[in-house]
């Protein structure tokens, strides 16, 4: 079962009152990053490529299309007995532009990133609301413990 917005918004700290939804928190953009130098993936390893830390232009990020790697402005704790899960918000979506992310396992604390597939120019203010962040209860044995727990603090 999903959590409602105002039980997810008791573990993210403080937000303003627009960003706590129904069954979810908006998440906002921090920093956006263009990844540099080819990245590795191997069976027991992993090598994330270098990345360029962009500025914005005047107030905005103005961003053609392609990949770019985007920080949230939220520091998440993803509670015991459940999995989180980040989707794009739907003004993303209207502007020709996706919002790819992986799960949130259990024991997860840090600023999350995501993939920002920009498929038609677009410009974003730092501190817009580009995701949702939503919780579901959810069964585990372990809690996460990986190379990104705590990353972004």
């Amino acid at each position: 079962m999903f959590r409602s917005g105002a039980f997810v918004a008791e573990r993210l700290g403080e937000l303003r009152s627009e960003q706590v939804q129904p069954n979810g928190v908006d998440l906002t953009l921090e920093t956006v990053y263009e990844q540099v130098e080819p990245g590795r993936i191997e069976r027991g390893d992993k090598t994330v490529g270098d990345r360029r830390e962009l500025s914005p232009d005047g107030d905005a990020y103005s961003l053609a299309p392609g990949g770019y790697v985007v920080e949230y402005g939220e520091r998440v704790a993803v509670p015991d007995g459940h999995v989180g899960f980040v989707l794009p918000r739907s003004s993303l979506l209207r502007n020709s532009c996706m919002l790819n992310t992986a799960v949130w396992d259990a024991g997860y604390e840090g600023r999350g990133e995501g993939l920002l597939q920009v498929h038609h120019p677009i410009e974003l203010e730092p501190g817009a609301r580009i995701a949702q962040f939503v919780l579901a209860e959810a069964d585990h044995e372990d809690t996460y413990d990986g190379t990104y727990q705590g990353e972004n603090l």
